[in-house]
């Protein structure tokens, strides 16, 4: 039997499309991976909480899920999960800094037992189970990740702003727009997908990763690093598109699907060994 090959998939604007629905082909492609002995999960920047159901969607079979940019691996233990590792940072000094350049900003943070404490609603989080609290009590406890979300800015000023505001001790990436989401120093995708990797044994030139964000270079550099493929969707920016191995088609007309297709099926891989 051929190694499998371990693919780590980003979920908005790779597997869904910006109304939520998947990606055209994208179940498909996964079910005809997943069947042909490779194992497919999540690397997403969103939390457990959104992630689980298309973990389920999708019927994934893989006992290892990546959430929250890296900051938190799921391990699926029977018929539940648990969080199997989970990074966190003090986020006060974040947080400080980021009060006096962004003081009508709504902030969120997720604890390392997942619970999330923001300062105001927003439709876009998932809160169920969180609490709404001042400000300063968002740094009472470490953290796995800040989000903050100020709709009077966009994208360049929050480049403009990590840069005035001396945010290198954390790991940062702007995933939509006015949506910056902070995660500890040195952690990302990659990071995590390796401690995967490592512990399912996989080969680590047999990885294929997919995405569309800056929150996806850290992974496209870790598997391009081992020799695997990186693969950015058709709509990513130039610097994702820049740091991937290859680009595929834009979301709206199944670029992952495209990609997905060109993994080779056991025979091939057989053929090469």
């Amino acid at each position: 039997m051929s190694a499998p090959w371990l693919v780590g998939l980003d979920v908005d604007g790779t597997i869904l499309l910006q109304d939520e629905t998947m990606s055209p082909g994208v179940p498909e492609a996964i079910a005809r991976v997943r069947d042909a002995g490779h194992l497919v999960t999540i690397a997403t920047g969103r939390s457990w909480m959104g992630t689980q159901r298309y973990v389920e969607e999708l019927g994934l079979t893989a006992d290892l899920v990546v959430c929250s940019n890296g900051a938190v691996t799921m391990r699926r233990v029977g018929d539940r999960w648990e969080r199997w590792h989970v990074e966190t940072f003090d986020p006060t000094p974040a947080l400080a800094l980021l009060r006096d350049r962004l003081p009508d900003a709504r902030y969120m943070v997720e604890l390392g037992s997942g619970q999330r404490l923001f300062t105001e609603q927003l439709d876009d989080w998932t809160l169920d189970g969180g609490r709404q609290v001042d400000f300063d009590r968002l740094g009472d406890l470490p953290v796995s990740r800040i989000v903050v979300v100020s709709p009077d800015h966009d994208e360049d000023d929050f480049h403009r702003l990590v840069a005035d505001a001396g945010l290198n001790e954390v790991s940062y990436a702007i995933g939509w727009t006015a949506w910056l989401d902070i995660a500890p120093q040195g952690v990302d995708k990659g990071t995590a997908l390796e401690r995967v990797r490592d512990e399912l044994g996989l080969q680590r030139d047999r990885v294929l990763v997919a995405g569309d964000g800056r929150n996806d270079i850290g992974m496209f550099g870790w598997a391009l690093a081992g020799g695997g493929r990186a693969v950015a969707m058709g709509q990513a920016p130039d610097e994702v598109k820049d740091a991937a191995g290859e680009v595929t088609t834009d979301v709206e007309t199944g670029g992952l699907a495209t990609a997905l297709d060109t993994l080779p099926a056991p025979a091939q891989v057989d053929a090469r060994e």
